[in-house]
């Protein structure tokens, strides 16, 4: 089997989200075969496709190093891009389906638009303990699959170096969910609107590099702030940053990005 890695929400290598895409397969492996490939690659993402019946749909199933996840944004693009790139898939989109339901993910002038569901968000009181975790004062926290802190600058977001095991104990208390959180802020100047950081102990993850998902958050929260649905996001990881064209439309989100194939490989399994 061959298997890609791929620079997801990136126009260069080695910048934007890696992920692995293996290709197409004809059954689901067992998940213990595909959490130890997983672990393997040791990327935040190893990404399987599966065929259909037809020609532009696949299953598509995603595992960090240490579990399955339910949605990954950069892992469905860097799918497409195996697809459309390498495979030669000649659509104009293809729908995955997935643990989140249909995904689409379609061409578009260059970038590919993915169509996800936006994620419910509320404000809530700063948990105990978070802002000595983070090393900061949020200004707002919001709580959905995640907590996210809104900071007071894009300098702060930049600056954080959290204490990772507080905050996925306090997050996973907050939220009931795994025990991630994101830190934002609106950006010091063009061409960006918001700059994000995505910490993910609770998936294994000590940061992740682009993360569809936490957009999924932030595109809600920063639509309302802002009072436009369509804004730019940089994820600021260090050396890396992966950038994000978002657009609220109702309760989904286009997520726009490029990627870069980087590594082919071959498993000898």
């Amino acid at each position: 089997m061959r298997q890609w890695t791929i620079d997801a929400f990136a126009s260069a290598p080695f910048r934007g989200n890696p992920a692995c895409v293996v290709e197409p397969l004809d059954a689901w492996p067992a998940d213990t075969w595909m959490q130890a490939l997983a672990a393997e690659n040791n990327q935040a993402e190893t990404a399987f496709l599966l065929h259909t019946t037809a020609s532009d749909r696949f299953g598509l199933r995603w595992f960090t190093p240490t579990l399955e996840v339910p949605l990954c944004g950069h892992a469905t693009l860097a799918s497409a891009h195996a697809l459309f790139a390498e495979l030669g898939l000649a659509t104009e989109a293809v729908t995955f389906e997935t643990l989140s339901g249909p995904l689409i993910v379609s061409r578009e002038d260059g970038a590919y638009a993915m169509d996800f569901p936006a994620s419910p968000v509320r404000k809530v009181e700063t948990p105990a303990g978070l802002a000595e975790a983070l090393g900061v004062e949020p200004d707002e926290v919001w709580a959905g699959p995640f907590l996210v802190a809104i900071l007071k600058d894009e300098a702060a977001v930049r600056g954080a170096n959290p204490d990772l095991a507080a905050l996925k104990v306090i997050s996973s208390a907050a939220t009931q969910g795994r025990g991630n959180v994101g830190v934002s802020a609106l950006a010091g100047g063009q061409p960006h609107d918001v700059v994000s950081r995505f910490f993910a102990p609770g998936s294994g993850i000590p940061e992740d590099p682009a993360t569809g998902s936490l957009h999924c958050m932030l595109s809600p929260i920063f639509a309302q702030k802002l009072g436009r649905a369509r804004l730019a996001f940089h994820q600021a990881y260090p050396g890396r940053g992966g950038d994000l064209d978002c657009e609220l439309t109702g309760d989904r989100v286009i997520l726009r990005g490029q990627a870069v194939s980087v590594i082919e490989s071959r498993l000898r399994l």
